[in-house]
């Protein structure tokens, strides 16, 4: 692979007006084609074989108009402008009603003042419900925000959108984060190559290849129901991954410049030795990601399939846009140095390739490394510790940002209607034909048993389907959707309130709807996540055994990332769960772990970590072939590397942490956790566990069984064996 990279990077240095030209193609093309479809999200809840699932299953077949995408327009009276009922109040309702059901895609608009319990019963509070003849997969943010728009256009009163409509309406935005992350990018990048020129390049290729990447994701959403928060997780990774990548290459491409060597030859080189780490390091990240697949979770899945798409772009932007772009600029890469404090090596194209302050780290850890490793050991378990009380569940419209239109419709449905109105939960029922009257006795038994549960503000009559073999109930809890109290009472509905109200009649009953789906998708990834952990553990151990001829390295690897997460766990469940710190990061109350976080977090903080151990390794492993000195080994390793590897984490820190200020509480999650996993990676295991555990095992580190040194394929992370020239190109 190492040769077919080198050949590549000569050929667009050589060509680059061509592949820049490509590029500029691909990528208007592709968001042209991304802005002429437009964005659509949906969170899909399916789950086979779950009660949630069955429920679902009937909406589908009997009730084939509750599929369709709808949400509340909420109304409240303004303080002394009388009741919202006063005939002031119901022309304007009306009006506003009468311009939403005129937008494209309305099926109908339910009036609050004739149906049964939509006013509150203080008359301050109205909502109608706005049906679409849409499914919420095909529900485009910009539909959404024009129905949101309409919505507004009186200001007589408060008005807010919520459900399906509002979250779409409300789909997290990134701009500001970004923007952070990147200013942040700027100064750490501008510190380790000292020149402008080098400094916006990574920027540059990253920036390029996010938004091709995302113009695919947003193309994708057309095909397969990508998750709410699928373009912001994308964006976060993406942009993390390519500055990083380009990073890692403008680095070894400024060494051999350094050293004297042509411009296509040193970008042949570059692309054939940190390349190969690149593509090695982005194929198991890709295929963490991918993994995912088999929690056979299909919000779950869609994750894993955007993310690992900006992945896949983002290293091909390394290894094809970045060497056209050093092509097209020569030995120029080094222009416009600025006056900031810049420390001599191998980053300036100077000295011995060393950083001399990591070398004595280095040294200072392999002189005593057991103090250093209970050190950090003690660290990791202490941050992990939280873990053990972890809990997962979802954050409800209540957590969404303040001002929000959906946040405001969460807001005055459960000051006007209780907490339960903003997740009912659907309790679906598959009727015996054979006796009409019989089932319906039973059915009305069963919404009487329903409606005495406790924790239940009601249940409404049961509503039949036109083929009279199936019903819904309508049960709305007394607690919030988010609720541990809610997830309870599902459990109890289906355990035993349902069983004893059915028990001989014939009748089959699942409990369904939005807020029952997310209680599913918790059991279902608490089912799961084991399995897909030990996968990538599996398929991680593989890839580190073939590159670095080792069983000892990939368990000690594996290991480290696992407490490295563990930590990031920690973190996570203390501050959002605990509510420790959470003041400072813009949260006011405490919140469940969403259940896919972890899942998630799991799989891409594992495939981040082992592009550093990737890099590390491959520098030690160097040295170790070069004197066969296992702990000298580990020492120059570590002092050629800890720089640029330290740069790189500062780097996906900084995007990481930058996404705690976006007001999605998901996002925060995410953001939060992943910093912290990269923070601790890079530090406590990249400068204390790893280092000192490599010298205590010492050459124990490179056994591998002569017999199965036999049989496995070799493969060169940074391609060493690569051609030095390539002939006839």
């Amino acid at each position: 692979m190492a040769g077919l990279l080198e050949r590549l990077g000569r050929f667009c240095a050589r060509h680059r007006l061509a592949v820049l030209g490509v590029w500029a193609l691909a990528l208007v093309g592709l968001i042209l084609a991304a802005s002429s479809l437009g964005t659509r999200t949906s969170d899909d809840l399916s789950l086979p074989g779950t009660g949630s699932q069955d429920a679902a299953d009937i909406f589908a077949s009997q009730f084939p108009e509750q599929q369709n995408a709808s949400g509340p327009v909420v109304f409240e009276a303004r303080e002394g402008a009388g009741p919202i009922t006063s005939k002031a109040h119901r022309d304007a309702i009306a009006a506003t009603l009468k311009r939403i059901g005129e937008e494209p895609h309305v099926a109908s608009v339910s009036d609050p003042f004739s149906t049964p319990g939509a006013v509150s019963g203080d008359r301050r509070i109205a909502y109608a419900t706005v049906t679409l003849d849409l499914e919420p997969p095909a529900l485009t943010r910009d539909l959404a925000e024009d129905l949101v728009r309409t919505a507004h256009e009186d200001d007589s009163m408060r008005v807010a959108v919520g459900g399906v409509i509002g979250d779409q309406a409300s789909a997290p935005d990134t701009e500001g984060s970004e923007v952070i992350g990147l200013a942040a990018a700027v100064i750490i990048l501008l510190l380790t190559f000292g020149t402008v020129v080098a400094m916006g390049l990574p920027i540059l290729t990253a920036l390029l290849g996010l938004a091709a990447g995302l113009a695919l994701v947003t193309v994708l959403g057309h095909v397969i129901a990508v998750p709410t928060i699928g373009p912001t997780l994308a964006t976060m990774i993406g942009l993390g991954v390519g500055i990083d990548y380009a990073l890692f290459l403008i680095t070894r491409h400024r060494a051999h410049l350094a050293e004297g060597m042509g411009v296509e030859e040193a970008i042949g080189r570059t692309v054939g030795t940190s390349g190969s780490a690149v593509v090695f390091a982005g194929g198991t990240v890709i295929i963490a990601l991918l993994s995912l697949a088999l929690a056979r979770i299909p919000i779950v899945a869609a994750l894993g399939y955007t993310s690992a798409i900006v992945v896949a772009v983002a290293v091909l932007a390394a290894i094809t846009l970045l060497p056209a772009v050093l092509g097209l600029l020569g030995r120029r890469v080094n222009a416009l140095r600025v006056p900031l404090p810049h420390r001599r090596g191998a980053h300036s194209g100077h000295g011995d390739g060393r950083s001399h302050g990591w070398a004595r780290w280095a040294e200072t850890v392999a002189r005593r490394p057991w103090p250093w490793l209970v050190a950090g050991l003690a660290l990791l378990l202490v941050l992990a510790a939280p873990t053990l009380g972890l809990r997962l569940g979802e954050a409800d419209d209540g957590t969404a940002p303040k001002g929000s239109d959906q946040r405001i419709a969460y807001d005055l449905l459960a000051r006007g209607f209780g907490e339960g109105t903003n997740g009912p939960l659907i309790v679906a029922v598959r009727l015996d034909s054979a006796n009409a009257a019989t089932s319906q006795q039973a059915l009305d038994k069963l919404a009487t048993e329903l409606g005495k549960a406790p924790g239940v503000a009601a249940a409404s009559p049961p509503i039949p389907s036109k083929s009279g073999t199936a019903a819904l109930i309508t049960v709305t809890p007394t607690t919030a959707p988010g609720d541990h109290a809610t997830e309870n009472l599902v459990s109890r509905l289906r355990d035993s309130v349902i069983p004893q109200a059915t028990a001989g009649t014939g009748l089959h009953a699942y409990v369904g709807g939005e807020t029952a789906g997310y209680v599913d998708l918790a059991d279902e990834i608490s089912d799961r996540l084991p399995q897909v952990i030990l996968t990538v553990i599996a398929l991680s151990f593989l890839l580190l055994m073939l590159a670095f001829r080792s069983l000892v390295l990939p368990l000690k690897a594996a290991a480290m990332n696992l407490l490295s997460i563990g930590a990031a766990y920690g973190v996570v469940t203390a501050v959002f769960q605990e509510g420790w710190g959470a003041s400072l990061i813009g949260l006011e109350e405490t919140i469940p772990i969403v259940s896919f976080v972890p899942l998630m977090m799991f799989a891409i903080l594992f495939g981040l970590s082992m592009d550093y151990e990737v890099f590390l390794l491959s520098q030690v492993q160097e040295h170790w072939r070069a004197e066969g000195d296992a702990r000298r080994a580990v020492v120059e390793g570590l002092a050629s590397t800890g720089r640029v590897i330290t740069a790189a984490a500062c780097i996906m820190v900084c995007v990481f942490g930058s996404f705690v200020l976006n007001d999605n509480a998901t996002i925060k999650q995410f953001g939060l956790g992943m910093a912290v996993a990269v923070a601790v990676d890079a530090t406590v295991v990249r400068c204390l566990l790893v280092p000192s555990v490599m010298v205590l095992l010492g050459r124990a580190s490179w056994w591998l069984p002569p017999w199965l040194d036999r049989h496995l394929p070799h493969l060169d992370v940074e391609g060493r064996a690569a051609p030095s020239t390539a002939a006839g190109d």
